[in-house]
């Protein structure tokens, strides 16, 4: 069956970084748009950041804009989230998630309900 498994999450200090990993298997990305999406406890699931296919247009949650980066590698079916000067704020288990790109291109991107599939989660710790 489809699936979508995370990678790279740890346990960083403050001004660290990361680059988190999203690999799918039983299908390819190309025609999938993939959101990022992190949940911290007790807090509800946020978008943090999406890459279309067709177009590669990226979106940015505007608490990580300038210091995360998406990126896709089509070859290795995988997308990427470099995370750089990283907050205790960022601590969250963070989730990819897919939706085909026909559909991305009229939903908000950050709308997690209209995403069709998601990984387990990888933890992602900030902390001294």
């Amino acid at each position: 069956h489809v699936q979508l498994v995370e990678s790279g999450g740890g346990l960083v200090q403050p001004g660290g970084s990361l680059r988190l990993s999203c690999t799918a298997s039983k299908f390819t990305l190309d025609r999938h748009a993939i959101g990022w999406f992190r949940q911290a406890p007790g807090k509800e699931r946020e978008g943090v950041s999406c890459i279309a296919s067709s177009d590669e247009n990226t979106y940015y949650a505007e608490s990580v804009k300038g210091r995360f980066t998406i990126s896709r590698d089509f070859a290795k079916n995988t997308v990427y989230l470099r995370m750089n000067s990283l907050k205790p704020e960022d601590t969250a288990v963070y989730y990819c998630a897919s939706v085909p790109v026909r559909h991305f291109e009229t939903m908000n991107p950050f709308n997690a309900a209209e995403y069709d599939f998601w990984g387990q989660g990888t933890q992602v710790t900030v902390s001294s």
